[in-house]
């Protein structure tokens, strides 16, 4: 008589069992969860909220499963973390990073055509741990070779490489001649090859839909695109509008269905106002807001990441003569809006999310924006929480990135002192936890 199927494996499955009575204790043992207790002095855990006094945070396996008032002691087998007086937070986020740029314009163009991809990856991996090591544990990377920041992004993820959280946006789409096609000036057999590279440029909406596809299929996570001229382009040419209505739409509407949140690097109010009104998520820089733009990001519920450590960054380099002469007008221009817009905006209330441009900058020094958001008009509060939970939200990661919270990764930091009232206290980060891992201590 032939057995059914299922009558048949089991057959099979009792006869191996008899076969092998050893097989159930050669499985291996299930590792032991890795528990840690962490104790805080102080503990913001929800910025925006008030802060909490000597605390306990229990992680297990890098995830954050209670957070308690008081100093609970762990139970055997667990590690203990005493941070003693520390201030607790969550770790940063820097909605704008360059990783494969070091802060050095005039080595890096010295240096270009001596340097291949391999150099610039090792670099990006040295920014990654600089990143990390002063208290930004998420970071969107806004300009890189998209397979380079494709690979550091994901070796992190593994925990290979020291660094923070990456949400990638390969190259930045620009229309040619404008800000990003970074071949035109070049000597003619490299520059005919350079702005290609990556099919960044596009001219037209249709083409503006391949330049997203073609960064999409690279891996990008988030798409960026300029709308305005840029302060470190080499073209002279100012600040004003450069990509059209239709096609800053075309790479919008593109981004957006496939799932992707859009930035727009813009200075000039019409490249703002035109992204804005297409439907883009970040408004980065923001240089020349007036109140008609405002209102529209009001309306239209856009984000601002002011980067207002790029343009100080920026103009102290144009003044040393750092930088191209075509950049030097720019630099002085920008520098001279920037800080009139972003305290309008301020005052206005349009949602802010940290950024700094880091890569105009040097690596390491992001929380030094703290200080200009401040200056601007921002509380110490406001200016935490637009790193941790607005820039969560920006990202669409409240789930994962801002707080430390049951099921949250535990992403965490500590200083000395009181950022709430003196917001300086973030340059100098003394403990950085990613995913559970101490990092510095």
């Amino acid at each position: 008589m032939r057995l059914a199927r299922p009558a048949l494996l089991a057959g099979f499955a009792a006869l191996i069992a008899v076969a092998s009575p050893a097989a159930a204790a050669d499985t291996p043992a299930k590792p032991q969860p890795k528990i840690t207790y962490l104790h805080a002095g102080r503990l913001l855990d929800q910025p925006g909220k008030p802060p909490r006094g000597a605390s306990t945070v229990v992680i297990t396996d890098g995830v954050v499963t209670s957070v308690s008032d008081g100093t609970l002691p762990a139970p055997a087998g667990a590690t203990t973390v005493e941070l003693g007086d520390a201030f607790v937070l969550p770790g940063l986020t820097d909605m704008h990073v360059h990783l494969f740029s070091d802060g050095d314009p005039l080595r890096e163009r010295l240096e270009q055509s001596t340097r291949d991809r391999e150099d610039y990856a090792y670099l990006a991996a040295q920014h990654a741990r600089q990143t990390l090591e002063a208290g930004f544990t998420t970071v969107r990377d806004l300009g890189a070779p998209p397979r380079g920041i494709r690979a550091l992004r994901d070796a992190i993820d593994a925990g290979e490489v020291p660094g923070p959280t990456i949400i990638n946006a390969g190259t930045m789409i620009s229309v040619s001649g404008g800000h990003g096609d970074g071949g035109g000036l070049n000597e003619e057999s490299y520059g005919a090859f350079f702005p290609h590279d990556y099919n960044n440029l596009c001219n037209g909406a249709d083409d503006c839909r391949r330049a997203v596809r073609e960064q999409i299929r690279l891996g990008a996570q988030v798409i960026k695109f300029a709308a305005t001229g840029g302060v470190l382009s080499n073209v002279a040419g100012g600040l004003g509008q450069q990509m059209t209505d239709e096609e800053m739409k075309a790479v919008i509407d593109t981004a957006h269905s496939f799932g992707r949140k859009v930035a727009a690097h813009s200075h000039a109010a019409a490249g703002t106002m035109a992204a804005v009104n297409a439907g883009v998520d970040t408004i980065d820089h923001g240089t020349f807001l007036d109140e008609l733009t405002i209102k529209a990001m009001l309306s239209h519920g856009t984000w601002l990441v002011p980067t207002m450590l790029a343009p100080v960054a920026a103009l102290a380099q144009a003044r040393a003569g750092l930088l191209p002469p075509a950049t030097i007008p720019k630099a002085e221009t920008a520098a001279a809006a920037e800080r009139k817009s972003h305290e309008l905006a301020i005052r206005m209330g349009v949602k802010i999310a940290f950024g700094t441009d880091t890569g105009v900058s040097k690596h390491g020094d992001n929380a030094r924006e703290f200080a200009l958001m401040v200056k601007a008009g921002m509380t110490p509060a406001a200016a935490i929480a637009a790193a941790t939970v607005n820039a969560a939200e920006a990202l669409g990661r409240s789930d994962s990135v801002g707080r430390i919270a049951p099921g949250m990764p535990a992403d965490i930091i500590a200083v000395h002192g009181d950022p709430l009232t003196d917001v300086t206290r973030l340059e100098h980060v003394d403990f950085v936890m990613k995913r559970g891992t101490v990092v510095k201590q």
